[in-house]
């Protein structure tokens, strides 16, 4: 509770420091005209207020002192001008318009704005270049409201994963300048496969909930828009070394030539990340490219964008045994007995430590590549119309390698009997299509988005051995499974924002989403797949948006979406019936209010799910979670989000998600085996009102960012996150501990040696060097009239220090 307390103070003090009135009108240079609905923003990024239909505005409770005005109109340059409080006279703001077509109109349409009654947060470009040392996005997002992040080799480089609102990956939609990143077939995001593309992000706006439409899978927990690169005026050139524990690396070199003509751009990165990981033998060589050449002027934008990445991780998806993780030296010869390990798989187990990977085997990798080609195109067709459409092209090859022990060759359409063998998994699959939007706005009033995507995958899945110590009748190469996905996914949707009462907004979103699936061939447990299913979706959404004044806003909306099963839930169907298409109503209802030393937002929400695909807390043969329909089930909390500028120097930002997230009647299959383990009975237990997996219901955070000087700043970051249940059953017994972390960031930068800036940066993560688990699995059975669950998890790294030194030419 001292943490409410200590807000509540840092409010009332704020309340008495601010006493002034500030008044002004912004105007259009050019035409002498009034710019209505300008933005007048604080340093800190808060927004003050808008101007009215004549272009006037008024800003109250300012401190005495010095502050620092934003201004920002679209299609006018941004300007920066400083007062003194307090100031008598009405302010005269005069802006010249933009020589150049703002690269936000390539994702407008995706986007969610203070008019819409949306629940969403956003980060730009220099907090996201603050924190990056060459963790993946999701350990750059683990600060905002609701979200949990994890590594399977412990220390954020690698495979990584992050969870909002309780949501995994397969429900979380994620656009890259609005063109679809997950993954077709499994829904999932491999954050992995594109290495250091936050060296190439401009910004990145987070929805929880439904959020508005967009193009891809159904956002069933949460929306990601990211938008690359933007516009360089200047040429420039950086170079960022970073280094840091379990021998980690990143380098990373940036080039841009500024505008060539006044109306051409280039801007390309190279980025090599390299880590032994936390986890025994996890390690990661990743490498990337991001390129793009860009045509500008006052009306139209033309962009090609070329990006790729190629990941080389050491498999450490197999997690590590309870006992292990608890040094409990029976347990682990318990587990040894019950899952049959060979003496050096239990020597591994025994001397590993919390660090233990049950892999050894060299090669044990996942190697993939993925590139990505996307060519956009936006343009103003008048004041009030922007159109912009995008062609993408996107392939991705790689393999992960396995070696298996005492394999029977029959088992793989092969003549030889047992032996040992090294296969290797492939995917081969190519993503393209088309997105487009237009944006009418003919008033301040008023706003038309048309928008909508085709798009298409197709996705090879082939398995090959390499090599036999007992060969029989197979060769090298030969494979023992091959099967193709189809995918077509076409969207259109409408969204309207029309201020039909003063200060008050109704928004409308329609979308129709058409998905036609088709999987056929031989799967890897050599059974045949024969899946074709074709959805028509309709989700709708409306909500109002009451600003009474240019520092409060309250809003409220109601959302339907609609979301087809992935690849995952056909294959791995446990009884062979068909998984079903999930339905979500989600209401939010919120409260924010800005102003320069003060900012609060408090949301309410209920996300109502119709067979909802939940988490069995299993595993299938390649680490990926099993899941399974459940008719009725929930999701409902209040999130809380403050912000305090204690000084000039000094902001404190909080976080609090309080939630309950329920399933009504789930039924848990485990299967006993008999006495002499020669049977196979289901054992079925139904929980009423249970607790849905790997959703906690406390999740807080907060961060500390203190600047005395031009240049320097610390950070202190703080995360708590309360306990989850490993499956659906709320047993206590099968669960990962709540826990506690904190990190702290410094940095400073300079000029110096006619460079630009030369900043040297410092992060200590886990200062407290708490160990904890941030992910598992469980699977249960039994045998020999005895119950048992395995419960294995991913360990996190202890304290461990990353340091890195930035050089701007």
């Amino acid at each position: 509770m001292k943490i409410y307390f200590l807000a509540v103070i840092f409010l009332i003090s704020g309340s008495v420091l601010a006493q002034h009135d500030l008044r002004g009108r912004v105007l259009d240079r050019e035409n002498n005209a009034a710019l209505p609905g300008a933005n007048i923003s604080s340093k800190n990024k808060l927004l003050l207020a808008s101007t009215d239909a004549y272009g006037y505005f008024t800003i109250n409770n300012l401190a005495a002192g010095e502050t620092t005005l934003f201004i920002s109109y679209v299609g006018f340059k941004k300007q920066k001008i400083v007062v003194q409080i307090p100031h008598n006279e009405p302010l005269l703001i005069e802006m010249e318009p933009d020589s150049y077509l703002s690269d936000e109109v390539l994702i407008s349409a995706t986007r969610a704005t203070d008019k819409m009654p949306l629940t969403y947060s956003q980060i730009d470009q220099k907090e996201i270049e603050s924190q990056n040392f060459g963790k993946d996005i999701p350990y750059l997002l683990e600060s905002m409201p609701s979200t949990v992040t994890s590594s399977d080799a412990g220390a954020g480089v690698g495979y990584t994963s992050m969870r909002i609102r309780g949501s995994d990956a397969t429900r979380i939609n994620v656009t890259l300048n609005g063109i679809p990143y997950n993954d077709s077939e499994s829904q999932g995001v491999y954050w992995v496969d594109l290495p250091d593309m936050a060296s190439s992000i401009n910004t990145i706006q987070v929805q929880r909930g439904v959020g508005t439409s967009t193009n891809g899978p159904g956002a069933f927990g949460a929306s990601i828009n990211i938008q690359t690169t933007g516009l360089n005026e200047k040429p420039y050139a950086d170079i960022v070394n970073s280094y840091g524990s379990f021998n980690t690396w990143k380098n990373t070199l940036m080039l841009g030539t500024g505008l060539i003509n006044d109306a051409f751009t280039i801007d390309g990165r190279i980025s090599r990340i390299s880590s032994d990981g936390y986890i025994d033998r996890a390690t990661s060589n990743l490498t990337s490219f991001y390129l793009s050449g860009g045509y500008y002027d006052k009306k139209n934008i033309l962009k090609l964008n070329i990006f790729s990445g190629h990941e080389v991780t050491y498999q450490a998806w197999y997690g590590t045994p309870e006992s292990r993780i608890n040094n409990n030296e029976q347990g682990m010869l318990d587990y040894i007995y019950r899952n049959g390990l060979t003496s050096a798989e239990a020597d591994n187990l025994l001397t590993s430590g919390r660090t233990y990977n049950y892999y050894t085997y060299d090669n044990q990798i996942d190697n993939y590549k993925q590139t990505h080609y996307q060519l956009i195109y936006g343009t103003d067709i008048s004041p009030a119309l922007t159109w912009n459409t995008a062609l993408h092209f996107t392939h991705g090859e790689g393999y992960f390698e396995q070696y298996e022990a005492d394999q029977d060759l029959n088992d793989y359409g092969f003549t030889g009997g047992v032996t040992d063998l090294i296969r290797q998994r492939w995917l081969n699959n190519n993503f393209y299509g088309i997105t487009f939007s237009m944006d009418y706005q003919p008033s301040s009033k008023l706003g038309l988005i048309v928008g909508g995507a085709w798009n298409k995958y197709d996705g090879d899945h082939y398995g090959e051995i390499i090599w036999a110590q007992n060969p029989g009748n197979s060769q090298h190469g030969s494979r023992y499974y091959d099967n193709n996905g189809t995918k077509y996914d076409f969207t259109i949707y409408g969204k309207l924002s029309w201020e039909f009462v003063s200060n008050l907004y109704l928004f409308v979103d329609l979308q129709y989403r058409n998905v036609d699936y088709r999987l056929f061939g031989i799967d890897n447990d050599r059974l045949p797949l024969d899946e074709y299913h074709v959805y028509n979706f309709f989700n709708p959404k409306a909500g109002l948006t009451y600003q009474p004044n240019a520092k409060t806003t309250i809003y409220g909306s109601f959302g339907i979406g609609n979301k087809e099963p992935s690849r995952g839930d056909f294959v791995d169907s446990a009884d062979g019936s068909t998984p079903l298409h999930e339905t979500l109503n989600n209401l939010e209802i919120g409260y924010k209010y800005k102003s320069d030393r003060f900012s609060i937002n408090a949301n309410y929400y209920l996300m109502d799910y119709k067979n909802q695909l939940v988490l069995t807390g299993e595993l299938n043969d390649v680490g990926a979670p099993l899941r399974t329909n459940v008719d009725k089930s929930y999701r409902t909390g209040i999130e809380i989000l403050a912000g305090f500028r204690i000084a000039k120097q000094l902001d404190i930002n909080i976080n609090a998600t309080f939630s309950e997230n329920k399933i009504k009647n789930f039924d848990e299959v485990i299967y006993d085996y008999g006495m002499n383990w020669d049977e196979y009975n289901p054992v079925i237990t139904r929980y009423s009102q249970t607790s849905i997996s790997f959703s906690p219901d406390i999740i807080a955070g907060g961060s500390l960012v203190y600047k005395p000087l031009n240049g320097l700043y610390f950070r202190w970051i703080n995360k708590y996150v309360g306990d989850q249940y490993l499956d659906n059953t709320a047993n206590d017994q099968r669960k990962i501990n709540a826990y506690y972390i904190s990190d702290f960031l410094v940095s400073y930068g300079f000029s110096a040696i006619k460079m630009k800036e030369i900043r040297v940066t410092g992060a200590v993560y886990n200062i407290f060097n708490n160990l904890y688990q941030a992910n598992g699995y469980t699977y249960g059975y039994i045998g020999g009239g005895q119950q048992i669950h395995e419960n294995l998890y991913y360990p996190q790294a202890g304290i461990n220090y990353m340091v890195g030194l930035t050089l701007k030419l």
